[in-house]
Formats: C-alpha cells, sequence, structure tokens
C-alpha cells in the first residue's frame, strides 16, 4: 500500500477511498482530511463518477477517531478552525450525487462514525465497533457527530451515545439504523465488489437522479417533495439512458449504460 493518507482505486467510476494510516488506526488528522479534500476535489469534477466507497486500511480500524495527539494543546481558535476544516469535507463527501457508501472495519470512534454518517449508507464486519466517546476527553463530537446521528437513529438514541461515550457493537449498530447490514471482514469484501459490479452498471443519471431526490426531497413538505420527484422523473426521459435500459429490458439483453 502507498503512504498515501489516502488511498485511491477506480474501478469504472467506481472509487474506493481508503484512509491509510493503519499504525495509527487511521485517525483522522489534518494531513488525512486535507488529503480527502484533494481527493474530492477530483471526484466533484469528473463526469464518469458512479460511486464512491470508503474504507479504512487494514483489518482493526475503519477510523478510529480523530488524532488526539494533534487535538489536545490545540487553542479554542484552532480547535474550531479544525473542526470547521472536517466539516467542510464532509459536507463535500455528503453532497456527491451518487451514492456514497462506507465500508465499516473494526474501530468506527469518534471521527471514524462522522465519517460513516457522512455517507449515504454503511454496511459493517461482525468486528466493528461504533461510538461517540469525545465526552470522555472532556469535549463534543465536532466533525458533525451531534447533527448527523440523530437524523440517522433519532434524537434519543443519539444522544445516549454521545452523552455516555459507550460503545457499541455491529449488531446494535443494525438494529438502531447505524448500518445497514452486518457480514464477516471477507463477505464485506465481497459485497463491495459485488456493490462496484452493481453501481457500476445501472444507469447513471437514474442514480444521481434518486440520490437528488431523496436528500432534497428530505428537506421540504411531502408536495414539494412529491413535485421534486415528478420533474427528476420525467428528467429521465430527456436523455438516452431510459430508453437504452427500456429497449434492453423489452430485448431481454443487459444495458450498455
Amino acid at each position: 500500500m502507498s503512504e498515501q493518507a489516502i488511498e485511491v482505486q477506480d474501478e469504472g467510476g467506481v472509487v474506493r477511498l481508503t484512509v491509510n494510516r493503519p499504525k495509527a488506526l487511521n485517525a483522522l488528522n489534518s494531513e488525512v482530511i486535507a488529503a480527502l479534500a484533494a481527493a474530492l476535489d477530483d471526484l466533484e469534477a469528473r463526469g464518469d463518477l458512479r460511486a464512491v466507497l470508503i474504507t479504512g486500511a487494514g483489518e482493526k480500524a475503519f477510523v478510529a477517531g480523530a488524532d488526539i495527539t494533534e487535538m489536545r494543546d490545540k487553542s479554542a481558535v484552532e480547535a474550531r478552525d479544525f473542526a470547521g476544516q472536517a466539516q467542510a469535507t464532509l459536507k463535500r463527501l455528503e453532497a456527491l450525487p451518487v451514492p456514497v457508501v462506507a465500508l465499516v472495519n473494526g474501530f468506527c470512534l469518534g471521527g471514524g462514525c462522522e465519517l460513516a454518517l457522512a455517507c449515504d449508507w454503511a454496511v459493517a464486519s461482525d468486528n466493528a465497533v461504533f461510538g461517540q466517546p469525545e465526552v470522555l476527553l472532556g469535549v463534543i463530537p465536532g466533525f458533525g457527530g451531534t447533527q448527523r446521528l440523530p437524523r440517522r437513529v433519532g434524537p434519543a438514541m443519539a444522544l445516549d451515545l454521545v452523552t455516555t461515550g459507550r460503545k457499541i457493537d455491529a449488531n446494535e449498530a443494525l438494529r438502531i439504523g447505524l448500518v445497514n447490514r452486518v457480514m464477516s471482514q471477507a463477505e464485506l469484501e465481497d459485497y463491495a465488489a459485488e456493490l462496484t459490479k452493481q453501481l457500476g452498471g445501472n444507469g447513471p443519471q437514474a442514480v444521481r437522479g434518486a440520490k437528488q431526490a431523496v436528500h432534497d426531497g428530505l428537506d421540504q413538505d411531502l408536495d414539494s417533495a412529491l413535485a421534486l420527484e415528478t420533474s427528476l422523473f420525467a428528467l429521465c426521459f430527456a436523455g438516452d439512458e431510459q430508453r437504452e435500459g427500456m429497449s434492453a429490458f423489452v430485448e431481454k439483453r443487459k444495458p450498455n449504460f
């Protein structure tokens, strides 16, 4: 594996980003956040992007948290800037027009959990451990955890996790809706390969439209959201993708998107 803080692999427009600090359990520091921002510069400029998968190097950790050694001596102003840098980067990740999926292997704590929450969904290996333990260090989550966690699991469960700092295993994460699926480490790689194949073969503009409808519709009343869906549905018929997909279905062949 390269020594880059974020390793980038591309398979037909499905890009895997790997946080690459295994000796530090992939802890997020300024270098990693800057490297993620640089990777997003490239991804945002691509018209052929199909999906993004995010994981951590090694089997011990997705991301075990933010780098405490780096944060320990920060002033209040420096801490604000550090959190602002991380929040802006995760917001850009969340705003990508394609599905973004976290492949969680091992520890997913603090900033790691916040990274996973910025993804559209997460799947976990059965050795995964989740939590927002910042209060044990005398701080609160600063990379979006107090906002995205209640939106994912509800405010009561979010407050349970954020104010106690307790850790939960993969099965509890599945039960509360923090992750979509739990599987073995080997199955996680199989899932990634299948997801790469599936998302790489679906209509790319349709997938983008589906994500836009869900994300933008959540911030609107139902009637406005349904109108948005109607407009995006109609837009699918303005290009060649819909005709190819429906023609392939009628002709009993695989579509060529």
